[in-house]
């Protein structure tokens, strides 16, 4: 079938999106999910069900390796390497400049008067966000919609529960929901006949020895963060916490909260403020080896399995695989919203600024939200410094 958009399109759309698009990965999902599949209707509801299948199943960031693979499902290898790239290439380079600006003055402290507008704000965005997913891909919260898919709710508020309770996401979650459903609603053809046929592959990692260069140790370390940690961008702080703190002590406590401030305050993945740590270590080479090592296991980790997810999506077996994770991980992501809410509303002026902003999204719908970001992020600086 073809695509009723060109490949132009579509890199021009993520560019777009990697500049302005506010809020983290639950928003940005919710971004590509109005845009792509219910107001242009250049992806299928279908594919990109199967798209937030297999990122929340690889390690790495959600929204990138989503990207990737709406990329693939028209244009394949090609449009998901565009995609990718021009994704996250604009965030990129406003962190750099951040970083760079951040070095010569020896530090953000306007940096924590506008977040402590954004910060409030992202919460509105990425709750109205995570509101749409589960209503258009759980159901409607109602007695008919509650009788029909009470198995996919039930996902949904364990997911949410354990997310809220743990502060983490983990894949066990989303692959025992998958099979579960799978074998509730159909059991497939091998699992009657008392054989398998399914194969599951997982990517190890390669360790190398000896005492390299700075720059290596980047590589090392960044590669592991972005093949091994599961979740939304934020699942991956934790993680970037113990290395570059902890273990190595490339940065301090406070060089790390600034580094986080700036990922929720420029667009596009959060994942992002890898550039900026990369920066402080080593100069532009460290924020370019960073990036690139983040992100090249999730580009794999989508296009690789890409072809093989696709042409087993359409058995009725791993349909039911695809809905059962599907309401795991958006619960996964509501709780997610929970924990980022709990950090960020401190107090009456966060909760009110949090609150417009999602009222704003509702009833201001062609107002784009990197407006309601900009404002958030003027009144913040206002509070802190008058």
């Amino acid at each position: 079938m073809t695509p009723s958009y060109s490949l132009v399109d579509l890199v021009l759309y993520f560019f777009r999106l990697g500049t302005v698009g506010f809020g983290g990965p639950v928003a940005l999902v919710g971004y590509m999910h109005r845009d792509l599949v219910i107001d242009r209707r250049w992806i299928s509801e279908e594919d990109y069900r199967e798209g937030m299948a297999l990122a929340q199943l690889s390690p790495g960031p959600l929204a990138a390796q989503l990207g990737i693979y709406l990329g693939y499902v028209h244009y394949g290898i090609l449009g998901a390497t565009l995609t990718g790239l021009a994704f996250v290439i604009p965030s990129f380079f406003m962190v750099l400049i951040i970083s760079i600006a951040y070095g010569l003055y020896g530090g953000l402290p306007w940096m924590q008067a506008i977040f402590y507008g954004v910060g409030a704000s992202v919460i509105g965005i990425i709750a109205v966000s995570a509101w749409k997913l589960t209503v258009k891909s759980v159901g409607q919260i109602n007695v008919e919609g509650l009788r029909k898919n009470w198995l996919l709710w039930l996902f949904y508020l364990v997911a949410g529960l354990y997310t809220f309770i743990s502060e983490r996401e983990e894949v066990w979650v989303f692959v025992a929901a998958g099979l579960i459903y799978m074998f509730v609603k159909a059991p497939p053809r091998w699992f009657s006949a008392g054989k398998s046929s399914m194969v599951f592959l997982f990517f190890g990692g390669v360790v190398w020895s000896g005492e390299p260069g700075i720059l290596w140790k980047i590589a090392l370390f960044f590669t592991e963060a972005g093949a091994f940690v599961f979740g939304s961008g934020l699942a991956i702080v934790p993680f970037l916490h113990g290395g570059v703190v902890q273990e190595f002590g490339w940065l301090t406590e406070k060089e790390f909260l600034d580094a986080v401030a700036v990922a929720m305050i420029t667009p596009g993945p959060v994942v992002i403020t890898v550039g900026f740590i990369g920066y402080l270590v080593a100069g532009v080479s460290g924020a370019c080896v960073a990036a690139v090592a983040t992100f090249l296991p999730c580009y794999l980790f989508t296009v690789l399995p890409a072809p093989y997810f696709k042409k087993y999506a359409k058995d009725t077996s791993i349909k039911a695989f695809v809905d059962g994770i599907t309401a795991a991980v958006i619960g996964a992501l509501t709780g997610a919203v929970v924990v980022i809410a709990s950090r960020s509303i401190i107090d009456i002026p966060t909760a009110g600024i949090a609150l417009c902003t999602a009222l704003a999204l509702v009833y201001l719908k062609k107002v784009p939200e990197y407006y309601f970001v900009l404002a958030s992020a003027a009144i913040g600086f206002l509070i802190k410094t008058v």
